[in-house]
C-alpha cells in the first residue's frame, strides 16, 4: 500500500471510522496531517503502536495540546494500551514538566476513562515507602547513570543538596520505582518529553546516556524522536537529534579511552 491507504488504514486503527476534525473547514490541512503522521511517521521503523501511542501522550502532554491528548487517550485505549499504561505514562512527566501541566494532562485523561466507563482510580503502582523512597530511587539512578550521581551529591554546594535529594527521592524514587511501566520504557519517554520541552540539551544528552545504559540503542531513540516529530515539529527533532549523536559520539570516545588504559 502507499502512503494514502496505509494513513487510511492506521487512522481507522486509532480512531475508528470518521474523517478527522478539519475535513469541513481545512481538507488539504486534514490530508497533509493523516498522510504524513499516520501513512509515514506510525510505519517508520519497528516501534509497537502502543509504543508509538505513549510516546505521542507525553508529547502532547508536554505540550499542552489537551484537545489532541484526549483524542490520543480514545486511540490509545482502541490498540490495546491498558488504563495504568496511560497513567503512568503521563506521571512520567512530573517531574520534568512539574505537577499544572501534568495535572491538566490527568485531568483530559479522566475524562475519556469516565466516558469510557473505566473505573477510577486504576490500581496504585507505588512500589516505595516513606523511609525506602530515597534509597530505591538512589539505586535506580545510579543503575542508570553510574557512579557520578555519588559524586553529584558529594560535590553539590551545601545550599543546593536537597534539589539532589529530591531529584533521587521524587524523580527517581516516587516515579521511576513505580510498577508497569518498565525502565526502558520510561527513560525512552523521559527522552522525548526533555526533547519536546525545547532548550534542555543538556538533559536531554544526560538521558541518550541513560537509555543506552537500560538497553535502548540509537536506532530505538532516533524512532522514538521520529515519532515525536509531527507534535513537536523540525527545530526540537532537529535539536533533539543532535543530542543523540553527540552524546553517542562522546560516549564512544570515552569508552576508548577507559579501554586504552586499562
Amino acid at each position: 500500500m502507499d502512503r494514502v491507504e496505509l494513513s487510511k488504514k492506521k487512522f481507522e486503527e486509532l480512531f475508528g471510522r470518521h474523517s478527522g476534525p478539519l475535513e469541513e473547514t481545512d481538507p488539504d490541512l486534514q490530508e497533509m496531517l493523516n498522510r504524513f503522521i499516520f501513512g509515514e511517521v506510525f510505519y517508520h521503523g519497528d516501534l509497537s503502536d502502543k509504543m508509538r501511542e505513549l510516546i505521542t501522550l507525553v508529547v502532547l502532554t508536554t505540550n499542552q495540546t489537551l484537545e489532541q491528548l484526549h483524542a490520543h487517550v480514545f486511540a490509545a485505549l482502541n490498540i490495546g494500551v491498558s488504563p495504568v499504561e496511560i497513567k503512568e505514562a503521563i506521571y512520567q512527566c512530573g517531574p520534568y514538566l512539574g505537577f499544572p501541566k501534568t495535572l491538566n494532562a490527568i485531568q483530559k485523561v479522566n475524562e475519556v476513562f469516565k466516558a469510557a466507563k473505566i473505573t477510577l482510580p486504576v490500581e496504585s503502582q507505588k512500589r516505595v515507602t516513606e523511609e525506602t523512597r530515597f534509597d530505591e530511587g538512589l539505586n535506580v539512578q545510579k543503575d542508570i547513570f553510574g557512579d557520578i550521581i555519588d559524586k553529584m551529591h558529594e560535590n553539590a554546594p551545601e545550599n543546593q543538596k536537597h534539589i539532589q535529594n529530591y531529584l533521587s527521592a521524587f524523580c527517581f524514587g516516587d516515579v521511576y520505582t513505580r510498577g508497569t511501566l518498565d525502565l526502558k520504557t520510561r527513560e525512552l519517554l523521559t527522552l522525548c518529553i526533555l526533547s519536546a520541552l525545547g532548550g534542555c540539551e543538556s538533559q536531554v544528552k544526560s538521558h541518550v546516556y541513560g537509555n543506552l545504559s537500560v538497553g535502548n540503542n540509537k536506532n530505538t531513540m532516533l524512532e522514538a524522536i521520529t515519532q515525536c516529530l509531527p507534535y513537536m515539529g523540525f527545530p526540537r527533532t532537529l535539536n533533539a537529534i543532535s543530542c543523540i549523536n553527540e552524546a553517542i559520539l562522546e560516549n564512544k570516545q570515552s569508552n576508548k579511552r577507559r579501554i586504552k588504559n586499562e
